[in-house]
């Protein structure tokens, strides 16, 4: 049986969703936010690093051992950047190239004990920074930003 449209009972307005332009401002504002609190973050380094190298360190040690291929897939970039910050990475003792053990043709990347030093070095400066950033809120703003960040987690696919 089909009804008229006209006879439906009208759909209460939702205040939970945002309209088009509303959300293209939030997406706006949050991206310079972001952008704006991470310029400070990444210029955190150590052993004359790159940005772009310390990226991939962080990405290598949360994967283990994984191919240039699959790290490149994971930075996002094309194999042949991955493989020049991978050489740059190696020469600084940073991380090692080891064979696969089930397939001696396949080449894996390892991070070293000193690119684990080098990492948790960078983590640590980079987490200062923001700690003192932190330490300019209130701690009623602090609490409030500590219940924004699994938002945040899931925006960019953490657990």
């Amino acid at each position: 049986m089909v009804t008229d449209p006209a006879s439906r009972p009208a759909q209460p307005a939702r205040s939970d969703v945002l309209d088009a332009a509303a959300e293209a401002e939030l997406a706006a504002r949050l991206r310079v936010v972001v952008t704006r609190l991470d310029r400070p973050l990444r210029q955190q380094v150590v052993g004359g690093c790159t940005p772009s190298q310390v990226s991939a360190l962080g990405t290598l040690a949360r994967l283990g051992t994984p191919t240039l291929g699959e790290l490149a897939a994971a930075e996002q970039v094309q194999p042949p950047s991955m493989t020049r910050i991978v050489v740059a990475l190696e020469a600084a003792g940073l991380l090692a190239r080891r064979v696969d053990p089930v397939d001696g043709r396949v080449v894996r990347v390892a991070v070293t004990p000193a690119g684990e030093r080098t990492l948790a070095r960078i983590r640590s400066l980079r987490t200062a920074v923001l700690a003192r950033r932190l330490r300019k809120l209130t701690v009623d703003e602090r609490r409030r930003l500590a219940e924004l960040v699994p938002l945040l987690e899931r925006l960019v696919g953490d657990p």
